[in-house]
């Protein structure tokens, strides 16, 4: 599969009670979905898409495979607005893609 061309990600977002500006790990949270032929080993996120955290995914995301991902208490200060990324078993990356994840019910399709 080549993921040079053309990985998407498609965020399904349902509306949500109040919006706050920063990300709270004890209340946001989002799925991310597997849907290539390839692991993820990483989701790495960016305020800026120069500098990048990532997430505590374990042992990666198996093909057709979703994680429940929550954001950890030192990114409380950071915006709800945020570039993400996946980083793959066979070295590859997606092209980033923005996401407000101060919305409830967050799906990534990676």
């Amino acid at each position: 599969m080549n993921f040079n061309v053309g990985l998407y990600f498609l965020a399904v977002a349902f509306s949500t009670a109040g919006m706050i500006t920063s990300a709270k790990a004890d209340d946001y949270s989002f799925t991310a979905t597997n849907t290539t032929g390839s692991a993820i080993t990483k989701v790495l996120v960016s305020e800026n898409k120069k500098e990048w955290g990532y997430f505590d995914i374990g042992r990666g995301i198996n093909p057709g495979k979703t994680a429940n991902l929550e954001w950890d208490q030192s990114t409380n200060s950071e915006s709800c607005t945020q570039w993400v990324k996946a980083a793959y078993a066979d070295g590859s990356e997606s092209e980033p893609a923005k996401f407000d994840f101060c919305e409830d019910g967050l799906e990534i399709n990676f």
